[in-house]
């Protein structure tokens, strides 16, 4: 029996590929024959053994577990039950089209193409593993009646106490406050109502502090520029900062350097970057949306309001009241503890036995 892990694109350092990545170690270390097949392309940065492509031999049988990714559209959405074995569905969520429209209708079509597979796909799996309970619900929305099991994405903390970049540490360490948000420039991250509630921040509490966003653009410039048109009507160029698509050490460094992580998001499937602020002990306010609320927690301040000055003054809060930044840092250890690597672990773990007793 082997246990192949799919997905049409393998990439270097997202929060999927380096999921699949963990649970490659985890099966090895459970004495079973693992490996990682791509339908599509696999991103040249990573070493050329980590997968190969699913049509080279040998072809999964009927005794193997094909372990499927599913995060976007491709054609393998609507031929996975073509292949022998038990099919899994390991479900990482789809962004709505809807949040797409007006500004990239490739990217529209791509994600409806998506939702259309994976509704295909609900009569078509034997199990399925969501990332959250929001993923979960998803899937039963969608028409999903096998039995399907929550388990957290497997985050690799050791990653984390790498050396942070010192010049960005030492740019950042200048006595402003720094209000940092993190993820791919995309239209359901919302960029636009943190920039807002920034504005709302600084005209009112600290005309002196800065935000940072973090994220690449890829295939959503557009987006990116009419962001930026925004920063610059509202006068906040000398304050927001957009650093791009940077080197890791960049991005502990901001973490490091951070007052307050700002999250406006209107869709996450569950949100790691809500967790990375929460492992470097930063305070979070964030909007109730989606994944949000079951990843975060206790670990921050969830807002039922994208209202700017209601952000605005959550953050005030937060930077002013050092008991609400200890409370908010005691909440983050529970969540930490419930999404560790151990417990993580042995919740996949259990997901992939029972997997290989249906």
């Amino acid at each position: 029996m082997r246990i192949i892990q799919l997905l049409p694109v393998l990439s270097y350092g997202d929060a999927v590929g380096n999921d699949t990545l963990a649970i490659r170690e985890l099966i090895r270390g459970m004495g079973i024959d693992t490996e990682i097949r791509y339908t599509d392309h696999m991103d040249k940065r990573l070493p050329e053994e980590t997968a190969r492509p699913l049509n080279t031999p040998p072809a999964p049988g009927r005794n193997d577990i094909l372990m499927y990714h599913g995060c976007t559209g491709a054609p393998i959405n609507f031929e996975l039950h073509k292949y022998k074995g038990k099919k899994v569905l390991v479900y990482h969520n789809v962004t709505p089209p809807r949040f797409f429209r007006g500004l990239n209708p490739e990217i529209e079509r791509i994600q409806e193409y998506a939702l259309e597979g994976f509704r295909y796909l609900s009569d078509k799996v034997d199990y399925c593993i969501a990332d959250s309970e929001y993923n979960r619900q998803d899937l039963l929305d969608m028409g999903y009646r096998c039995p399907i099991d929550v388990c957290p994405i497997l985050i690799p903390y050791e990653d984390y106490d790498a050396e942070p970049d010192g010049a960005v540490m030492e740019r950042m360490s200048d006595g402003r406050h720094n209000i940092l948000f993190v993820g791919r420039i995309s239209p359901n991250k919302k960029q636009e109502d943190v920039i807002r509630a920034f504005c709302c921040y600084r005209k009112e509490y600290d005309p002196e502090s800065r935000l940072i966003l973090i994220g690449s653009a890829g295939s959503m410039e557009n987006y990116l520029e009419a962001l930026k048109d925004y920063v610059r009507q509202l006068g906040l160029e000398e304050s927001v900062v957009f650093p791009g698509h940077i080197r890791f050490a960049e991005i502990l460094a901001y973490y490091r350097t951070a007052d307050v992580f700002l999250c406006m998001s209107e869709h996450e499937g569950f949100c790691v970057p809500l967790v990375e602020a929460m492992y470097f002990g930063v305070p979070i306010a964030a909007y109730a949306a989606a994944a949000v609320p079951d990843t975060l927690g206790n670990g921050g301040l969830l807002l039922d309001s994208k209202e700017p000055a209601y952000a605005a003054a959550a953050m005030d809060r937060i930077i002013r009241d050092e008991g609400l930044r200890a409370l908010i840092r005691k909440g983050q250890e529970a969540v930490l503890a419930r999404f560790s690597r151990a417990e993580t672990e042995k919740q996949m773990k259990e997901c992939l036995e029972r997997a290989m007793k249906m």
